[in-house]
């Protein structure tokens, strides 16, 4: 196969060669991707961590002076042009944030250390990176995703290419996300890199409830490839109770039924509530492991892992604190009984020992104990919603929008002004341009597409009315009309 230009007539790949993206997926599914490399003896040690870095700046249209004219730039470019404005001044700080990684684990390595990090970058800030000339940044992560000597201690995650989040964004628009990430970072770091993808890490955390969405997201995530999704503790719970997961330390499986009577399931890896950036920044999941011994599963003794996820620019903690709690738990915990060991790595492990997914315990999204204790699964769409409205008028905290690790935000109320035209143009791609049978390599296709995932990013219903908002409406404005002039 040959390798992937990473623009296409000055638009990220994101769409075209999708032959290629399953055939790196599906020859990488064959074979153990960190286990050997990475040397951890997974009999000896007692306990392990893991921590990954969440990164994202959105695409605005902020590249001059009248919005509808104005250049696609990403967020971190118009804040390093206007640093005497708010919190501004840290945009180089953010831009050496989605270096650090690439320079701390060499360093490290070197010096005879096993540093570990997942990372999960959205394809707007990765395409924003390279627009802005941050050539340094993406060289440098490329380097510790290519190199067979770093390789084994950073484990990439798949995501959502315009940061969109899953319980309110259509499920077939969510499934070009996530393909079109996949054909960008194939792009970027190479066929070989995507097909030691294994993990997915949802934008904010949010994990669809309503059942016929949560069931496609998982679909979605099954049909690309991925082996396991990381979950935030309180946005799902145990079938036979509600309760939340007692294990929470060990991989469960995440088995979603739908109204037509169909199941998805997926291994959840489950990333423990907490104030999440103070957290990782100062490697807290090492300290905790370390406090741990193993467990009993299916009949075997294994570590437990310790997971957590943050923001890996945001804060003066992470800023700040996180370089050195990196470097002194890296230089602690290699060659311990309690290793950082990435997620996908840990599974290999554990699989290894004749462990299988059935043995992993059961857990599905938040609140849907509460409707299947009405109906069966096959009841259909029409007496599922009518189930769904029934219980919201017994219990005003029942709600079908999802949960996240912002749970006192919602994504949909007070947003329709956004919500409208993103519904619109989406069922206008959907109707001309998906329904036309347009070939994936077509520049207008990649365009349309382009400016579809920009206007979902989740920042337009994040930071309320305003500025954000018109900018969502603006990106909405502009697929519509590539869409109508193009696909009319």
């Amino acid at each position: 196969m040959t390798a992937l230009p990473e623009y296409v007539n000055g638009m990220p790949n994101i769409a075209g060669r999708e032959a290629d993206i399953e055939k790196a997926i599906a020859a990488g599914a064959k074979k153990d991707v960190f286990k050997k490399e990475g040397g951890i003896d997974f009999g000896a040690i007692k306990s392990a961590f893991a921590i990954a870095l969440h990164m994202h700046q959105p695409l605005i249209p902020a590249g001059g002076g009248d919005l509808r004219t104005a250049d696609v730039i990403s967020n971190l470019k118009d804040m390093w042009d206007n640093q005497g404005i708010g919190d501004n001044h840290n945009a180089p700080t953010f831009a050496w944030c989605y270096k650090r990684i690439g320079e701390f684990v060499p360093q490290l390595v070197g010096e005879g250390k096993q540093p570990r990090a997942m990372l999960e970058y959205s394809g707007t800030l990765l395409h924003g990176l390279r627009h802005m000339g941050c050539n340094d940044v993406v060289d440098a992560l490329i380097n510790v995703t290519k190199d067979k000597k770093l390789r084994y201690c950073v484990e990439w995650l798949g995501c959502p290419w315009g940061h969109a989040v899953a319980p309110s964004t259509p499920v077939q628009d969510y499934r070009l996300h996530v393909q079109a990430f996949q054909h960008h970072f194939a792009a970027i770091f190479g066929l070989e890199a995507l097909g030691r993808m294994r993990g997915f890490s949802p934008s904010e955390m949010a994990l669809p409830n309503q059942p016929d969405v949560a069931y496609e997201f998982v679909k979605t995530l099954r049909d690309c490839g991925f082996q396991w999704v990381l979950v935030q503790e309180h946005t799902v719970e145990r079938p036979e109770n509600g309760g939340g997961p007692e294990l929470k330390h060990l991989p469960h499986r995440l088995v979603c039924r739908n109204s037509a009577g169909e199941t998805a399931e997926i291994i959840a890896i489950v990333k423990t509530q907490g104030s999440d950036t103070k957290l990782v920044a100062q490697m807290q999941p090492y300290y905790e492991a370390k406090a741990l011994d193993r467990w009993d599963l299916a009949g075997k003794s294994v570590p437990p892992l310790v997971t957590q996820i943050a923001d890996g620019e945001n804060g003066g903690v992470m800023m700040n604190e996180f370089p050195g709690m990196f470097h002194q738990v890296a230089h602690e915990s290699s060659g311990s009984d309690t290793p950082a060991m990435n997620a996908t790595e840990y599974l290999e492990h554990l699989f290894s020992m004749g462990i299988k997914e059935s043995d992993l315990p059961v857990l599905q999204p938040i609140q849907q104990k509460k409707i299947w204790d009405r109906i069966e699964p096959g009841a259909g769409p029409e007496k599922l919603a009518a189930t769904i409205e029934e219980i919201k008028k017994e219990d005003h905290q029942f709600h079908m929008d999802g949960g996240s690790w912002t749970n006192n935000i919602s994504w949909v109320q007070g947003y329709d002004n956004v919500l409208g035209p993103m519904e619109k143009v989406s069922s206008r791609f959907n109707e001309k341009v998906l329904a036309g049978k347009t070939k994936t390599d077509d520049p207008k296709y990649r365009e349309a597409l382009f400016y579809l995932m920009t206007s979902q990013t989740s920042c337009y219903r994040y930071w309320g009315q305003g500025a954000w908002t018109d900018y969502g409406r603006e990106l909405c404005r502009r697929a519509d009309e590539i869409i109508e002039q193009n696909f009319g």
